[in-house]
């Protein structure tokens, strides 16, 4: 393996941990601040209101940072592999909302998470690339 190939591998594996956590804690926060008695209805004033609940905007700054880093992972690493990979966020999803948010998950759910769990590590097995680049060099 080539130098160039193992710094690919490692980046994609670091902006596919950063996609994973800002996408489930931001998600967290936000059903732990929406969850609070905070009711959003048609009005634009109350969504205005509602994103200054702390928990609400760190899931706001969270998600963008999710956006961006999967923006860039996107652009040096195939679809097909980014969205497999970063599924995992949904097993950890399900976790921290049985844990933390006291959810009742059923049987049909912790199986459907196991599949994507399976599906992610044969999609890991796999590499990050596997169309040709577009004629520009990978750059970290």
């Amino acid at each position: 393996m080539d130098a160039s190939h193992t710094k690919l591998r490692l980046k994609t594996c670091v902006f596919s941990a950063v996609v994973i956590l800002t996408n489930v804690l931001g998600n967290f926060f936000l059903s732990l601040g929406l969850r609070g008695g905070t009711l959003v209805s048609e009005s634009p004033l109350a969504y205005i209101k509602v994103m200054f609940n702390p928990w609400v905007a760190a899931g706001i700054i969270l998600l963008s940072v999710w956006m961006l880093s999967r923006m860039t992972l996107l652009s040096w690493a195939d679809l097909s592999f980014v969205l497999p990979v970063t599924s995992l966020g949904y097993v950890v999803s399900a976790l921290m909302a049985r844990i933390f948010l006291k959810e009742q998950i059923t049987g049909q759910r912790w199986f459907g998470t196991l599949l994507i769990v399976a599906g992610t590590a044969l999609v890991g097995m796999t590499g990050p690339r596997t169309t040709p680049s577009s004629g520009k060099a990978d750059t970290a």
